[in-house]
């Protein structure tokens, strides 16, 4: 069994499902990338190891590669940042951010059709309430991604929003912001992703201001916030071959769980292929084994 470890350092103002974040001097944050693992919104008591790492350098890479499409807040890897003083084990799985004021939304974009999207579509028809074309299969690509956002709840489970729900939240122009910069982002890294065999069937971004610009924040395009398919076993009408965490889900989904905490413990060999999916998805995307 992997047991969760908690970050043994200072300052820490914020501990999320995946995520312990730090105060710096200068209004800066250290964000540490924690091996925990989370599925359906709670957190699972075995850790994947080396998850950590695998996040915040992935998230640094696809950072570097979009910041032409928006600004983000990363600073630097804490281990490239002076005056950063933490263990290396911890150095090499976290980044110095800018403090930044959160949108209390998740954007996601959906470029395939899978997961929550396709039970909903098998129920109604719909994809976050909006209708679709008959005779859509499992694993089909829409013919333009849908942007289709969540809250950010906290506690439980995201619930999803309508975009008229969040020009209540934030505003007609931050709305369209936000749909638009992610849309932008999604398409730039799938377009990128799939020259290296990968599909990035869909995907989740934060948001945030920094004197009053909007910024990405948290993490981009890992295997947890994304679902990444093998392209050379990609196939509508089935469940493709991923590099994500639809592994733990399906294994969790085959113990009969109900989505519901406490969650059951992960065997070893789950642990060890999750693992291997994580590595080889950084691997093929950045072209480098995490350090």
């Amino acid at each position: 069994m992997n047991v969760i470890r908690e970050s043994p350092l200072p300052n820490l103002v914020y501990r999320g499902k995946v995520r312990d974040t730090h105060t710096l001097d200068g209004g800066l944050l250290l964000m540490v990338a924690t091996d925990r693992i989370s599925a359906f919104d709670v957190v699972l008591p075995t850790s994947i190891p080396d998850k950590g790492a695998v996040l915040s350098q992935m998230s640094a890479f696809w950072f570097g590669q979009t910041e032409h499409v928006v600004p983000n807040h990363m600073v630097a890897m804490a281990h490239d940042r002076p005056g950063v003083d933490i263990p290396p084990e911890l150095a090499r799985r976290a980044m110095v951010v800018r403090r930044a004021e959160r949108i209390d939304v998740e954007c996601v974009v959906r470029g395939y059709i899978t997961g929550s999207a396709w039970s909903e579509y098998r129920k109604s028809g719909t994809v976050s309430g909006q209708p679709m074309p008959s005779g859509l299969r499992e694993g089909d690509r829409f013919p333009d991604p849908l942007f289709t956002p969540t809250t950010k709840a906290e506690v439980g489970h995201d619930e999803n929003l309508t975009f008229p729900q969040v020009v209540d939240m934030v505003g007609r122009g931050t709305a369209d912001r936000l749909r638009d910069v992610a849309t932008e982002v999604y398409v730039f890294a799938h377009d990128l992703a799939k020259e290296k065999g990968i599909l990035i069937a869909d995907t989740k971004m934060e948001f945030g201001h920094v004197d009053g610009k909007l910024i990405l924040i948290d993490e981009l395009l890992t295997p947890d916030s994304s679902r990444f398919w093998d392209m050379s076993g990609y196939g509508p009408g089935k469940s493709q071959p991923n590099f994500d965490k639809q592994f733990v889900r399906d294994w969790l989904d085959a113990q009969g769980w109900d989505h519901e905490p406490p969650a059951p413990e992960l065997p070893e060999d789950v642990v060890a292929r999750t693992r291997e999916r994580y590595v080889e998805a950084h691997q093929r995307l950045t072209g480098r084994p995490i350090a």
